[in-house]
């Protein structure tokens, strides 16, 4: 009897565990086609719930719920960090922008409040070791305030002596803000940022995950690297806190591209790192100070673009096509992981069979296999189409760039993939300048003198086990 009564209770209770999981799954499922996605991604999820419920579930937790609705930060609060002290609101500049760019300029002003700002100085950097340099001697030089975030913090020497440096300047008064990914960092020993704290810097992780399996968070990352040095002096780029940008890999070097900004461009630097501020500590800051008049250095105008999963609209993504599909004499591209969305992927490929010269430059070896052979997946259509795809050959090429016509040029933290167009917080300036378009320019035409040049002759005869392994990592690029 006691055998009996206990297989029925355990039968009730696995039968009512299966009749709440079913539910659970099915009501997904409702909610997923509910949102009226893009049919290439809810198909796919619905599968996956079906066949897989069990892991499925996890990973829609992690990858699948859509953020477009949520909101990080009131209007209210948006307004007044935005709302500069010395200007009433931050207005575009009395500047140009030539065709056919002034559309562009007016989406990325109306989607994502970017004014345009006029007459700031950019300085390039192609390695690490001249990056670090300079910053770490504008910051020995900062008076009032250091605000710094990076996606990735390492605990070697570069971010130690980093450590070292912004205690020091804690010490003499300065005002230290420091933020770092919490998803990017997780190699990095709790101790290393305690130890800034304690030492009067202000520290925050960016949307810290406590519980990993049950949490969306681990797929929303802050990729933006950003550095204001008292509002007067800005770096954004492609470069994290690590060694490796300085001393490479061990079977090729770290090849990265970086800015040092001065001039107004650093106002939109500023606000964009006051406003993740707030998302982490919940302090408004927008006085004068961090705001402080600067020089007109230069005759080139930007646009300080930040992006996320938040809100209706991709405007990296949009604003990608848009100047891919304007073009009139080139488009050239170089990015670390090549994940294209549809409408990106199409956007390549009618602008070479337009006659428009479009260029891509990928890392022969990347730092991530399943990456690499999902990028290659998308390669063999844009080659037929007429892009000319070329291998960096000397080590990673970790740059980013969308460079058009000697006249617009896309800078920033944001890869040409899913993630960085759909799920990361990414930051890019748009400049729009002859010069320093034609600066970046012989960068890349330097850089494409260390490449391979992937013929379509070559590339479309490869063995059908190597096109089947990348076709069937393709199927995830998404996740990657």
């Amino acid at each position: 009897m006691y055998m009996q009564g206990t297989s029925f209770i355990e039968i009730l209770f696995g039968t009512l565990f299966v009749f709440l999981y079913s539910i659970t799954i099915l009501g997904l499922i409702l909610v997923i086609i509910a949102e009226n996605r893009n049919p290439l991604k809810t198909i796919p999820w619905v599968i996956v719930l079906l066949l897989v419920p069990g892991l499925g579930l996890i990973f829609y937790i992690w990858f699948g719920q859509d953020n477009r609705r949520q909101r990080f930060i009131s209007r209210k609060t948006y307004r007044r960090i935005k709302k500069h002290p010395h200007t009433g609101k931050m207005q575009p500049d009395s500047c140009v922008v030539y065709e056919p760019y002034k559309e562009l300029t007016i989406l990325l002003n109306k989607t994502k409040d970017a004014p345009l700002l006029y007459g700031s100085d950019l300085k390039i950097y192609t390695n690490g070791k001249d990056k670090f340099h300079d910053l770490f001697e504008d910051i020995r030089q900062a008076k009032h305030h250091i605000h710094i975030q990076y996606y990735i913090f390492c605990d070697d020497e570069i971010g130690c002596s980093l450590q070292e440096l912004l205690i020091r300047k804690a010490h003499e008064g300065v005002e230290v803000r420091v933020m770092y990914d919490d998803v990017g960092c997780w190699n990095v020993k709790d101790r290393f940022f305690e130890k800034m704290k304690r030492e009067g810097i202000m520290v925050y992780p960016f949307l810290k995950v406590v519980f990993p399996v049950f949490s969306s968070k681990v797929n929303y990352r802050n990729h933006r690297k950003v550095v204001i040095i008292d509002g007067r002096i800005g770096y954004m780029g492609g470069m994290n806190v690590a060694d490796r940008y300085v001393e490479g890999l061990k079977w090729g070097i770290w090849r990265d591209t970086h800015f040092r900004i001065t001039g107004k461009g650093v106002q939109g630097l500023q606000t964009a790192f006051l406003l993740d501020w707030f998302v982490v500590s919940k302090e408004v800051i927008n006085g004068k100070i961090y705001y402080p008049p600067v020089p007109v250095e230069s005759d080139n105008i930007m646009q300080i673009v930040t992006s996320g999963p938040v809100g209706p609209w991709r405007i990296l993504a949009q604003a990608e096509i848009y100047a891919i599909t304007n073009a009139k004499k080139y488009v050239y591209i170089q990015t670390p992981y090549f994940l294209p969305t549809e409408a990106l992927n199409q956007a390549l490929q009618i602008a070479a069979r337009g006659g428009v010269d479009v260029k891509i430059m990928l890392p022969e070896r990347s730092d991530t296999r399943m990456t690499n052979l999902a990028s290659r997946s998308f390669l063999a259509d844009i080659i037929r189409a007429g892009v000319k795809v070329y291998f960096y050959q000397p080590g990673f090429l970790h740059a980013k760039l969308l460079l058009s016509d000697d006249y617009l040029c896309c800078i920033g933290s944001a890869n040409m993939d899913f993630r960085s167009l759909e799920h990361n917080f990414e930051i890019n300036a748009f400049v729009y300048q002859r010069d320093f378009a034609i600066q970046m320019k012989k960068v890349f035409m330097h850089d494409m003198e260390q490449c391979r040049h992937i013929t379509p002759r070559l590339w479309l005869k490869r063995p059908l086990r190597k096109r089947f392994s990348e076709s069937f990592m393709r199927l995830f690029s998404p996740l990657l």
